[in-house]
């Protein structure tokens, strides 16, 4: 049932949608451990989490060729093994971006639906979302591999707006990429663009087009206030 805040206020945004890695929760501690163990095991010196953490809502690859360079020519092969490491110690130190926690708990006492959509393959995203207690939370999870498209394309977006039952233009999506506002405004939704994220310094998220920029999760409670 709604809360009384839900009824006494009404939202022209009925659902909430997060990218996973550098928006909804910090994984960057753990993808930098498995990169490590694979710099170790090629007999190569660390990186500190700051040279890892930009590349971190990128990809495998984009994490290899962070610690190998490009071009590898095992690149494919360290890859694997990256994920090796990262699938064993998924939850290590990952944890949600503070603050967004109670984000969460407010958007379900607003009576709004929210949800995951992210270019994370399922087999990575379920078992972390269960690690962090959100798997039951969440209105629908929306993988890499779920649909045949990803990310910037919008058909990740729009699948997650049919499962909850809501239209796009009464949808919020919140991403740390480039990629995340171009599938969000691709798909008709609200954007906001997270700078507490994985933002690069050659990234320029005030050219990406979203509505708002925000430094901290709580912004996004203040901006669905003002709808």
């Amino acid at each position: 049932m709604p809360s009384l805040r839900a009824l006494m206020t009404p939202l022209a945004i009925k659902a909430v949608l997060f990218d996973l890695d550098g928006t909804l929760a910090d994984t960057a501690p753990d993808l930098a451990y498995a990169l490590n163990g694979v710099l170790a095991e090629q007999d190569r010196a660390p990186l500190p989490l700051d040279t890892i953490r930009p590349a971190a809502s990128h990809g495998g690859m984009a994490l290899i060729r962070c610690g190998f360079g490009d071009r590898h020519p095992e690149e494919e092969a360290l890859q694997l093994r990256l994920l090796d490491i990262y699938q064993a110690n998924i939850a290590r130190e990952t944890r949600l971006f503070p603050g967004m926690a109670e984000v969460l708990t407010e958007i379900e006492a607003r009576g709004l639906n929210w949800g995951v959509v992210t270019n994370k393959p399922a087999w990575l995203t379920e078992p972390l979302l269960d690690a962090l207690g959100l798997s039951q939370r969440a209105a629908c999870i929306v993988s890499g591999d779920t649909c045949e498209q990803s990310k910037p394309h919008p058909q990740p977006i729009l699948h997650a707006c049919r499962q909850i039952g809501v239209t796009t233009q009464k949808c919020l999506y919140v991403g740390d990429a480039e990629r995340d506002i171009e599938a969000g405004r691709r798909a008709g939704t609200h954007t906001l663009a997270a700078l507490f994220g994985y933002i690069g310094e050659n990234d320029r998220p005030q050219d990406w087009g979203a509505d708002a920029l925000i430094a901290h999760p709580g912004e996004i409670l203040a901006w669905l206030k003002s709808r």
